[in-house]
């Protein structure tokens, strides 16, 4: 379960992760991620995180059960987030339908993506080859 101080609750918070934050989409999810906050944040400031379920991703059942699954999958990974980093998950139409595991995995896929680093242009950084030498 994810500790009230650990949840984003409010528009304001959502709007501004999603729009300044780095975004990361997965066939099941997207994953909009905020590691700056203005001012510093002082490292006792833990991690915190809100979730999107719309309608298109099935009725309230199945809304609240991929809400549950999200929640739980966030909250062993928000320890790995820095202090003050603002993290929403949005879930797409095929999450109503994917397990656990294939939540974990599109989750896990776009944390890394999100948190990788970007060019001077604002493209992310393309991972080094791995062939051997020519």
């Amino acid at each position: 379960m994810l500790p009230a101080r650990a949840r984003l609750t409010r528009r304001p918070e959502f709007a501004s992760t999603i729009r300044r934050g780095r975004r990361a989409g997965r066939s099941r999810l997207v994953v909009h991620l905020d590691l700056t906050r203005p001012g510093g944040v002082p490292e006792h400031v833990s991690p915190r995180a809100g979730f999107v379920v719309s309608k298109a991703v099935g009725n309230a059942v199945v809304r609240h059960r991929v809400t549950r699954r999200l929640r739980h999958l966030v909250a062993d990974r928000l320890e790995t987030l820095p202090p003050g980093a603002a993290l929403v998950v949005r879930a797409l139409p095929p999450a109503g339908t994917a397990s656990s595991a294939e939540l974990g995995a599109d989750l896990d896929s776009a944390l890394r993506a999100a948190r990788r680093p970007r060019n001077r242009n604002g493209t992310r950084r393309s991972e080094p080859a791995q062939d051997g030498p020519r």
